[in-house]
């Protein structure tokens, strides 16, 4: 395992071990978590495991850990600052890396989002580093150029705080924390290398602490081996016209994890872990 210290790692020890993972060919696995009592779960199975983890909160698992009485508006920050705490305060005792992670965030849960970041300043203000080890920005309903430039200035402002940022280029299927592309063309489920490539141009100027969710078929939703399509293969496709744009030595460039893994085989998973997935969501039957 990476020699990072254990309980919730971010910044500098965050950046090495996900470059450990991807050096090494290995995803880390990602949980969305409801209550104080599924990321005890979680942090147990790590330990049991000798393996660094993700624990994420959802919108919905925000509202949730507040209580589903709770209709403020705020509610859903609420609860995800709440878990970050409790996790914050239990992880160095499971004695595994711990991630603290909020998953998909489309443009209309940004209030979510800042309400988080938030939280992030104010805790890095007192400690020196932020309440989160990363975020993500689902900002795939968006146009590209929209989707690209928002990501952008909320980078710019995460950047201080060496916050990782999660972003999603391309449809994931499904339908997931109020975004539905249930009835999508399914043509739109596979992101072009060149759009990739955009991502990692707009974003690498700020920093490198970056990630992309690239579709290559992914759907979220519980399905049998067979009824997904799945393409990871895709995945090395992006790497190799990034290292070629770059003129670069690594022939995996790009930090690259995956979504709507339910229905995947082995085989897929490997393909994509061997093309640069350093992050994958367990959720449904994954």
């Amino acid at each position: 395992m990476c020699d990072v210290p254990p309980g919730v790692v971010t910044g500098d020890n965050l950046l090495k071990l996900l470059k450990h993972a991807k050096d090494n060919g290995y995803a880390i696995p990602a949980f969305n978590c409801t209550s104080s009592s599924s990321c005890n779960a979680v942090l147990e199975a790590a330990k049991k495991n000798n393996s660094p983890v993700m624990i994420q909160a959802s919108n919905g698992g925000g509202a949730f850990f507040a209580g589903k009485s709770c209709k403020d508006p705020n509610a859903a920050a609420a609860g995800s600052v709440a878990m970050a705490l409790h996790v914050r305060a239990v992880a160095p005792y499971y004695g595994v890396p711990v991630v603290l992670h909020s998953d998909h965030c489309a443009k209309k849960l940004l209030p979510w989002f800042d309400k988080m970041l938030e939280a992030d300043e104010e805790y890095f203000a007192q400690y020196g580093e932020p309440l989160f080890s990363s975020h993500m920005l689902d900002l795939s309903e968006e146009p590209d150029e929209e989707n690209i430039e928002i990501c952008v200035k909320y980078f710019q402002r995460m950047k201080p705080m060496k916050i990782w940022l999660e972003m999603e280029i391309g449809i994931t299927g499904g339908e997931e924390d109020g975004v539905n592309n249930e009835d999508v063309d399914p043509e739109k489920l596979y992101t072009t290398p060149e759009q990739v490539y955009s991502v990692y141009t707009a974003l690498s100027k700020i920093g490198e602490m970056f990630s992309i969710a690239a579709a290559f078929g992914n759907v979220h939703g519980v399905y049998k081996p067979g009824n997904v399509t799945l393409q990871p293969e895709r995945l090395g496709k992006h790497q190799a016209y990034a290292k070629e744009q770059l003129k670069c030595e690594s022939d995996l460039p790009i930090f690259l994890v995956m979504h709507g893994g339910s229905g995947s085989t082995d085989e897929e998973i490997a393909t994509a872990v061997k093309n640069g997935v350093i992050k994958m969501n367990i959720d449904t039957d994954t």
